[in-house]
């Protein structure tokens, strides 16, 4: 661990989601406790033909009732996603950036970016040419735009820039906004991930690498984490924000904190594009460091939000990696994943998940694996199935996983003020 990093301690006092549960961060928690899906049938295109034709989409979405509708033609749907989420946090951390917006970074991560306007765009481009391309193309497009223009639009003139780790973005830009804020770079932060790639392309594309579901006749019981019958992921879009500060920023103005964000560990398989370590390795060396960095121990750890995609071979690696950190502890150890009920949501996935395990605390209930029915003996852990429950949660720790061998693991702890 970095001595210089370990003197500051960071807090998080405002969380925002939109997913296909709701439009925020109550609604979504109120969905997750009671165990409802908000996979559907694709209604953005038709999926006909397509492999897999389910996905997390967020219903009844209009970003006018969010921004102002010129801003909003010139925002992708991964921004608008994230303008909606970050507002939230802010409101509930009860933050105006207008009184410093020096100290105030914004790190928003994402794996795919603009993906929409780039592929209705392409298609304008092969039906009418190349003068009938949207001027806007490039600024919409680009992965790094939401974090650009979330900075410009509150005035936040600190750290500015997109992380992209693949399915460990959101995870990672939290983390990373947070070792900014411990070295004194900034005092607060707007720290997540964003998703919009529901299009045909991607659906394509994840369906050609045989990695989504194909269980199209039963869309909210596709997505099924550690059960034997997995088949793969549900996409899913969306965003999870953050506002996390340092300690001493949060107490000088007031503000309610909702959890410390104790420890960040992040680290690389270096073996496959797309499929996880056979052993593990990678997710059990980024949970020790978050461990590490948090000064906890596996056993204390109440709660574990697991990647858990639905996968077959993420579940099965996944389950080994915690067994690993945690030893025999690691069966006394609830392990859930959202993922059953809220999809997939890539870029954004671990900071919903991050926010998820913020409200776990508040509410000291951890909410369920959906759709867990048929046990698999390689997965033979407590994944919580079904149905919420309550307990006395101290610590809790989220796991990002993502293509190229990214991993990333948060741990968050009730906050408790120096004695």
């Amino acid at each position: 661990m970095n001595t210089y990093l370990s003197g500051r301690r960071v807090v998080v006092t405002g969380v925002g989601m939109i997913t296909a549960l709701g439009h925020n961060a109550c609604d979504n928690w109120t969905e997750l406790v009671e165990g409802r899906s908000g996979i559907r049938r694709i209604s953005l295109f038709d999926p006909a033909g397509y492999g897999s034709q389910v996905a997390g989409e967020v219903p009844e979405f209009d970003p006018a009732q969010y921004m102002d509708r010129k801003e909003a033609r010139r925002a992708d749907r991964v921004t608008q996603f994230a303008f909606v989420a970050a507002d939230e946090a802010l409101k509930q951390a009860r933050y105006d950036v207008a009184d410093n917006g020096t100290d105030m970074a914004v790190i928003i991560g994402t794996a795919i970016g603009g993906i929409t306007t780039l592929s209705q765009e392409y298609e304008t481009l092969m039906a009418k040419g190349p003068g009938r391309v949207s001027p806007f193309l490039m600024p919409m497009m680009l992965s790094d735009m939401t974090s650009g223009q979330l900075s410009i639009k509150l005035g936040a003139k600190g750290v500015n820039y997109a992380l992209i780790s693949a399915c460990a973005s959101g995870a990672d830009s939290i983390g990373e906004a947070a070792n900014i804020i411990r070295r004194g770079d900034a005092e607060i932060a707007l720290a997540g991930g964003t998703e919009a790639a529901i299009t045909p392309i991607c659906m394509a594309g994840f369906s050609a690498a045989k990695a989504l579901t194909t269980n199209n006749d039963d869309p909210a019981r596709s997505s099924r984490p550690f059960d034997k019958t997995r088949d793969g992921f549900v996409m899913a879009e969306g965003a999870g924000v953050l506002v996390i500060e340092s300690e001493e920023h949060a107490l000088k103005r007031g503000a309610t904190i909702l959890a410390e964000l104790a420890g960040y560990g992040a680290t690389s398989d270096a073996f496959h594009i797309t499929q996880p370590a056979e052993d593990g390795a990678g997710a059990v060396r980024a949970m020790r460091k978050a461990l590490a960095e948090a000064r906890l121990q596996p056993d204390d750890i109440d709660y574990m939000n697991a990647h858990g995609t639905s996968t077959p071979m993420n579940d099965k690696l996944e389950t080994l990696a915690i067994k690993k950190v945690f030893a025999e502890y690691a069966y006394e150890l609830p392990v859930s994943s959202t993922k059953s009920m809220t999809g997939h949501l890539l870029g954004a996935a671990g900071a919903v998940e991050a926010g998820i395990c913020v409200m776990a605390l508040q509410h000291q209930v951890i909410p369920p694996t959906a759709n867990y029915v048929t046990p698999d003996p390689e997965c033979d852990l407590d994944y919580v199935p079904n149905t919420a429950r309550s307990a006395q949660l101290e610590a809790v720790m989220t796991n990002s996983l993502g293509f190229g061998g990214h991993n990333a693991s948060l741990v968050f702890r009730k906050y408790r003020p120096a004695q």
